[in-house]
């Protein structure tokens, strides 16, 4: 059970967004809990627009950047564009290769695979691929801030690198032609929450302009870049940055665009997932979409998803959405074959969950798995979680962790037991020599020892507000609809209610209990579907609820929508 924390929104700041906004006291208040108190901040976040993107040209490297790339598209140079193969790389691209296609440049793309070749740009890209097809210019997607030795080897070889990237700088800036990354030391441009795909989407907005100042789209319509905005979107979410600022404006436009069915890769795959595309919403994007898309680099080659974003046929995005929904299929088999190891593995070994970090190590454990079962086993024990796949003598690693450690930070103090490693605070990844990972595990755990405290492996659940039933209608959700696109750094509201009468139940999907909610003292109409994921079974089901904590949703359904509850945790009475 969480440790539930009530929000307290100053009273005051309550009040005067409601006098100024006309709202309930409950938007006011999840305003409030979300720091936006004054007038204009509010209404701008209310109000998102497309309109309100700051210029991207401050960013440290883009001068260098376009300029390059114009260069490369004006002499009709061959164009590389080198993805990572999550979600976030796919979307990012794909993103650059349409806009590059659209202006009949010469471009093509490279994403690795993830367990023959790694992670990022590397020597063996430059030698085995980039020479032998006479490419020019290389832009990385959501990779290369680390890929020192990659950009030296492409320099010597008369190759230019531009890096288009995201995740944390360690030491040194590797010397490309241009290095676009919002961590940049010297980047005060303010986009430090973008993702990979947001910094993909920053370039061509910059591009898009130096062209027109060099009159290129006298013969050719400029393309309008909401276009790439549903890629964005997806990738954005996909890569759990926070939905504010930019982010918050490219995902609140990119969900517009899926909703309009445009593009036949994002269409297929959703109605392969049973999801409707005109109710799509960021819940949809993070557990319909992204696990699909993940699953080709997962499993088999993230270039299946690639093909399925920027194919225009309908035929061929459909086959592809069903190949991606059975390697996804297949991933979640992986997964619980791997969650079960991991389950006898503690059985046997009981002492590792003393400890304040699991770091977990085994032979044959699938990488492309490592990172999902990673981020379950930090759901299930709340504490910083590195899982290491031992093969051929290499070791590799997938890492998550809690809010109040950064792992980034914690694998640099242990980068003398590391030969690579690179993500961000929360997620990373690493690789090490296989009789490293002993002396790894002890200074690991040191480490989050010296940086943590008791309370930071305490897990959280931050309520909003109380909500009681009377006051729940299908005005108040429409309402709290603007206050959309939910994810991190914008939660989805969530509220809590007492003395909840269970008027019904059942059991659904094996562990998922629907249920009919009342709450004397309420209207006798006031009462509420809901649902509770991931409960066990076995046990009876509660005929009254001492307090629940819920979010409040619309359900889809045949064409119809209902108000439901979503039972986030439950205490009976």
């Amino acid at each position: 059970m969480k440790r539930w924390q009530i929000l307290r929104a100053d009273a005051d700041a309550v009040a005067n967004l409601r006098r100024l906004l006309n709202c309930t006291f409950i938007t006011a208040t999840l305003l409030v809990n979300r720091n936006l108190v004054k007038e204009t901040e509010v209404r701008r976040f209310l109000n998102t627009s497309l309109t309100q993107l700051r210029s991207p040209l401050e960013m440290a490297g883009m001068g260098s950047a376009l300029e390059r790339i114009v260069t490369a598209v004006e002499l009709g140079q061959k164009i590389l564009i080198f993805g990572d193969y999550d979600v976030d790389g796919i979307t990012a691209t794909a993103t650059l290769l349409e806009f590059f296609q659209y202006l009949k440049a010469d471009v093509s793309y490279y994403i690795p695979h993830r367990i023959r070749e790694g992670y990022s740009l590397q020597p063996a890209h430059i030698r085995e691929y980039a020479v032998p097809s006479g490419i020019d210019l290389i832009i990385t997607a959501d990779c290369g801030s680390g890929s020192h030795q990659a950009v030296a080897a492409a320099a010597a070889a008369g190759i230019d690198v531009i890096i288009t990237d995201h995740h944390q700088i360690f030491d040194r800036l590797p010397p490309a032609v241009s290095v676009i990354n919002p961590h940049r030391p010297d980047c005060a441009a303010g986009f430090e929450n973008l993702a990979g795909v947001g910094v993909a989407l920053c370039l061509l907005i910059g591009l898009r302009k130096r062209l027109r100042d060099i009159n290129f789209w006298q013969d050719l319509p400029e393309p309008n870049l909401k276009d790439f905005c549903d890629l964005v979107a997806v990738g954005t979410v996909a890569d759990i940055v926070p939905l504010q600022g930019e982010n918050r404006i490219f995902t609140a436009a990119g969900i517009e665009m899926i909703q309009s069915a445009g593009r036949p890769g994002l269409k297929a795959l959703l109605l392969e997932s049973g999801t409707d595309p005109k109710t799509v919403d960021t819940q949809d994007i993070a557990f319909r979409l992204a696990p699909r898309l993940n699953a080709a680099g997962r499993l088999d080659h993230a270039a299946a998803a690639v093909e399925l974003l920027t194919t225009r046929s309908p035929e061929t995005a459909g086959r592809i959405a069903v190949k991606l929904n059975a390697l996804n299929r297949q991933r979640q088999g992986v997964e619980q074959a791997m969650l079960a190891d991991i389950s006898a593995m503690l059985a046997d070994r009981p002492d590792l969950l003393g400890n304040r970090s699991l770091v977990l190590a085994h032979s044959g454990w699938h990488e492309g798995v490592l990172g999902i079962v990673a981020s379950r086993l930090l759901e299930m024990y709340f504490r910083p979680v590195v899982l290491i796949s031992v093969k051929d003598g290499i070791a590799r690693g997938s890492a998550r962790s809690i809010p109040g450690f950064d792992m980034f930070k914690g694998l640099t103090a242990c980068r003398a037991f590391l030969k690579n490693f690179g993500g961000h605070t929360q997620a990373a990844g690493l690789s090490l020599a296989v009789e490293m990972i002993e002396p790894f595990r002890r200074h690991f755990e040191k480490t989050v020892l010296e940086a943590t405290l008791p309370d930071d492996f305490s897990p959280t659940l931050t309520i909003d507000c109380k909500l009681d039933f009377k006051d729940i209608n299908a005005a108040l959700l429409d309402e709290l609809s603007s206050l959309e696109p939910y994810g991190s750094g914008n939660p989805e509201p969530l509220f809590t209610a007492e003395n909840i009468t269970v008027v019904s139940a059942s059991i659904v999907g094996k562990y998922h209990r629907r249920m009919l909610l009342g709450q004397p003292g309420a209207d006798t109409c006031s009462s509420f579907n809901a649902i509770q994921f991931n409960i066990d079974p076995s046990g009876p089901a509660p005929q009254r609820l001492e307090r629940i904590a819920f979010r409040l949703r619309w359900n889809h359904w045949n064409g119809k929508k209902t108000l439901q509850l979503i039972i986030e945790e439950a205490i009976a009475g």
